[in-house]
């Protein structure tokens, strides 16, 4: 699985991409296609600017209010990879970096990325006194010297 998704992502995307350049080379010409490259990337360079800053900034705020900025972590990256995007020359690239930079469906892609990793999670049990409760939060009188422990680790025994 991990071998197609490398081959399509080296191979296949390129092909795509260079299909795509080509056909809209055909329906406007060379020179407007190349110009309307470099113009995405130079609008896409100052939108990856100020969203980085915005981040930047909400990263800030988040630790001076004394909570830890995992959100704001998590827009870093997606931030950045948005930009790695535009860099790459071609249109589909450049709209799919596009569309990580700009806020409503980065949000998207963060509900994406988290859902698709919660799921890699160990499931994790809270043991107290004997009693296992699993999959939430820990009962009100949760004894703090319990600990949580891995269910597939515990399930093995």
């Amino acid at each position: 699985m991990v071998l197609l998704l490398l081959l399509v992502t080296l191979i296949g995307v390129p092909l795509l991409e260079l299909y795509v350049v080509i056909a809209v080379g055909h329906a406007i010409g060379v020179l407007p296609t190349v110009a309307l490259l470099i113009a995405d990337a130079l609008l896409g360079a100052a939108l990856m600017r100020s969203q980085g800053r915005a981040v930047w900034l909400s990263a800030r705020r988040a630790l001076a209010a004394g909570r830890a900025p995992g959100r704001e972590i998590l827009d870093g990256a997606l931030v950045i990879a948005g930009g790695a995007l535009l860099i790459a020359p071609g249109f589909i690239t450049d709209v799919l970096g596009a569309l990580l930079l700009l806020e409503p469906s980065r949000g998207l892609a963060r509900r994406l990325v988290v859902r698709r990793f919660t799921r890699r999670l160990p499931r994790a049990e809270w043991v107290r006194f004997g009693a296992r409760y699993r999959d939430g939060d820990p009962p009100a009188d949760y004894d703090a010297e319990s600990s949580a422990v891995d269910v597939d680790r515990q399930l093995d025994r």
